[in-house]
C-alpha cells in the first residue's frame, strides 16, 4: 500500500512538474520597440514607444509553448520631433486621445529552422488583426550579475497601418503604408 501511495505521489508531481509555467515580465530597461516608416519613398522615419508593459508565460522554457501579452502606451509615441509626434497622436494617426493604448497577445510559436514565428492579434485603434513576427530566441541568462534570470527575444514583422483605421495620406505617396516594426525585448523572471 506503501508503495502504491509512493507512486502515485511521484506521478502526480512529475505531472505537475511536467505542466508548470513561468510567468516572465518585460524589463523596460533593456527592451525597445521601435518602428520605421518610409517617408516620400526616398528616406525612412524612425520611431519607438517608450511606455509599455508585458508578460511572457512558458511551460517548462519551451519557446513554443509562450504566451507573449503586451500592451503599449500610444501617447509614449516618440520620433525625436515634437510636432510629429503629436500630430501621430491625433485622429490623423492613432488618435490616442480616445484609443490610448494598442495591444498584441500571441496565439501561436512555430519553430521555424533556427528560429520562430509567432503569430498573434495586434489591436491599434479598436482594430483587432493577425499578424505573424519573425521572432529570433536569444538565450537565456541565468545570472544577470544581480542574480536574476533573463530571456532575450527579438521580433520583426511589418504592418500595413491602414488596416488599422491610420488613414492619413491613404495613398501612401508621402508616408508609406507598410510599417517595420522591430521589437527588442529582455524579460525578467
Amino acid at each position: 500500500m506503501k508503495k502504491a501511495l509512493l507512486l502515485f505521489v511521484a506521478v502526480l508531481g512529475l505531472s505537475i512538474n511536467a505542466t508548470a509555467q513561468t510567468t516572465w515580465k518585460v524589463d523596460p530597461m533593456h527592451s525597445f520597440l521601435n518602428f520605421s516608416v518610409k517617408h516620400l519613398g526616398i528616406s525612412f522615419v524612425d520611431g519607438r514607444m517608450d511606455k509599455y508593459d508585458g508578460t511572457l508565460v512558458l511551460t517548462k522554457e519551451d519557446i513554443t509553448t509562450g504566451k507573449f501579452n503586451f500592451t503599449v502606451n500610444v501617447n509614449s509615441i516618440d520620433t525625436d520631433v515634437e510636432a510629429r509626434d503629436n500630430h501621430l497622436k491625433s485622429a490623423d494617426f492613432f488618435e490616442a486621445s480616445k484609443y490610448g493604448t494598442m495591444t498584441f497577445v500571441s496565439t501561436s510559436i512555430k519553430k521555424e529552422g533556427k528560429n520562430y514565428k509567432m503569430t498573434g492579434n495586434l489591436t491599434i485603434k479598436g482594430v483587432t488583426k493577425p499578424v505573424t513576427f519573425d521572432l529570433v530566441y536569444g538565450g537565456k541568462a541565468a545570472n544577470d550579475g544581480y542574480g536574476n534570470e533573463k530571456l532575450g527575444f527579438q521580433a520583426k514583422t511589418t504592418i500595413d497601418r491602414t488596416a488599422f483605421n491610420i488613414n492619413y495620406d491613404p495613398t501612401g505617396m508621402g508616408i508609406a503604408k507598410d510599417v517595420e516594426l522591430v521589437i527588442n525585448l529582455e524579460f525578467g523572471k
